[in-house]
This record gives structure tokens, C-alpha cells and sequence, in this order.
């Protein structure tokens, strides 16, 4: 049994170094002034899609990201892994886009790319945090989903099954495919690169960058048709430009700042039990703990 697989996956910005040159005056993010990584629980998403690849022979994984021409480095990290290919939505038009113009890009895009079987893609986005786009996408497909997926149960043709971690615990849940998957950060992390699939995609290029390249790829590029990466713009996925960008978000982001905790108190204890079980006591008391 072949799936075929999207992974939804996000380059975003180290929030571990957020300084006063991270935002914009317009409430974007200022992207420049940050180093830039592969969304953390996006890499779980991959991960999970890369289990279902290796259980059922034929499946393909094409991821599909959003932002800038430099992230098209997230589908090479995935070709690095695993993944069979990727798609970049760029464009001047897609820039400070909410969840919810966010959601609309990608759910246009995934329309194009069309005959999918599961989409799976990250809780949320370390510079969001709000775990809307995944169940966003769905809505605007369709289709069901399955959200907090922290361990794959089975698939098949027709269906898929998740343990889903919740609040007071896990449950598992089925669901009919086509469908969509939100990974937790408890999964399973991502397998590192591969060696041998580093060397076969270190020059997997988007158009924008091969025209960019110092070197003469032109050979390359015409006889492994596998490393050009798909690089689409709001025309190539039909997309409403009211829609899309900051003229398609309602959310205003109006401050970021860095938050560092400072203890008001401090108890310094012994290696004693006596001392271990007063703390306890204490902790409870005060309902810190149970």
C-alpha cells in the first residue's frame, strides 16, 4: 500500500534569542535579526510521516513550507531525512500573514498539489504558539483531523489511527483518510540526516536559486529533474491576494518581549529526609504540588 504524504513544516525564528530588534514597527516579526531553524515539533511531524513511508513501501513525502526564499533550507533538511520532495510558497504578497492567511496559502497550495492521502504537520509554531494553522487547513479542505498525535497506531487505504496525547491523559483515535495530523512534541523525535541522501541532495535548488548560483549548475539541474524544488507564488496557486498576507490577518501582534523569571525566595536544603519531607509538606500546603 503507497500513501502519499504532506508535511506541513515552518522555518522560524530562534525565540531562545529574542532581543529589542525582533519585531517590526509594523507587529511582524523582523526575520533578519534572528537566526532562523526548522519549526521543533514540525520535525516530529516529518518524523511520524517518515514511520508510515518505511511501513508501507510506494509512500511519498513532499513537504510544503511558507515564507522567505531561504526556506526552501526546511525541504532540503527533509530530502536530508527522508522526504521525497518539497514544495516553497513565496511571494512579497504571502509576508506577515496570521493563521488564519496562513491557513488560506496553504490550503491553496495543497489543492494544487491535489490526491493526497494524510497531512501531517507540527502542534504548533514556536513563534505563534497557537496550534490554529494545522486544524485551520482542515477546515478549509475538508477533511478530518486528528490533533495532539504523539504515537502512530496503525494505517491503512482507508483509515489511520492515533494515540493522541490530552490533558488528563492519552486516547486513541481513528479517523478516515483523507486527513489531517497535528504532532506533539512527546512523539518520537526526528531521525538525524542521512549521509547518503546529504551528498544526493546538497544541491537541491528552487529556480531563485539556481539563477543566484556563482557556479554553472545548468547539467545538473536538466538530468536530476529531483533537485529542483517546486517554487510557487500566489499566482501558481490561485490565491486571493485579499486573503493572503497582512491584508487577509485580523491579528495585530502589538509587543514582543523577552520574559526572564527572577525568584522572590529561596530555601537552601540539607541531604536530610527531615528536611526533604517538610519541603514536600509544604509544597502541598501551599497547593503547589498535588
Amino acid at each position: 500500500m503507497s500513501l502519499k504524504i504532506i508535511v506541513l513544516a515552518k522555518q522560524v525564528p530562534d525565540t531562545r534569542n529574542v532581543g529589542k530588534d525582533a519585531m517590526k514597527a509594523d507587529g511582524t516579526v523582523n526575520r533578519a535579526a534572528l537566526p532562523a531553524i526548522f519549526n521543533p515539533e514540525d520535525l516530529n511531524a516529518l518524523e511520524l510521516a517518515l514511520q508510515i513511508k518505511e511501513e508501507n513501501p510506494g509512500t511519498t513525502i513532499q513537504l510544503l513550507t511558507m515564507g522567505p526564499p531561504r526556506a526552501a533550507d526546511i525541504i532540503r533538511e527533509g530530502l536530508f531525512r527522508g522526504a521525497d520532495g518539497g514544495y516553497l510558497l513565496t511571494d512579497r504578497a504571502f509576508a506577515g500573514a496570521d493563521t488564519l492567511a496562513t491557513s488560506y496559502a496553504l490550503s491553496c497550495a495543497i489543492k494544487k498539489i491535489g490526491n493526497y492521502d494524510i497531512i501531517i504537520s507540527g502542534r504548533q509554531a514556536i513563534d505563534g504558539d497557537t496550534a490554529q494553522v494545522g486544524p485551520q487547513v482542515a477546515e478549509k479542505l475538508g477533511i478530518p483531523q486528528i490533533t495532539y498525535a504523539e504515537e502512530l497506531i496503525g494505517v491503512n487505504s482507508e483509515s489511520i489511527t492515533i494515540k493522541r496525547r490530552i490533558e488528563k491523559g492519552v486516547e486513541t483515535v481513528k479517523a478516515k483518510l483523507p486527513a489531517l495530523i497535528t504532532v506533539n512534541g512527546t512523539a518520537k523525535e526526528c531521525r538525524p540526516r542521512n549521509a547518503k541522501l546529504l551528498l544526493k541532495f546538497k544541491h537541491a535548488k528552487t529556480v531563485s536559486e539556481q539563477i543566484n548560483l556563482d557556479e554553472d549548475y545548468t547539467n545538473i539541474y536538466s538530468s536530476r529533474p529531483e533537485l529542483i524544488l517546486n517554487e510557487w507564488s500566489t499566482k501558481d496557486v490561485d490565491a486571493n491576494l485579499e486573503e493572503c498576507g497582512l491584508s487577509g490577518s485580523p491579528t495585530k501582534v502589538k509587543k514582543i518581549e523577552n520574559i526572564v523569571f527572577h525568584a522572590k525566595e529561596s530555601k537552601r536544603l540539607g541531604a536530610s529526609d527531615d528536611e526533604i519531607e517538610e519541603l514536600i509538606v509544604e509544597l502541598i500546603t501551599n497547593h503547589t504540588i498535588g
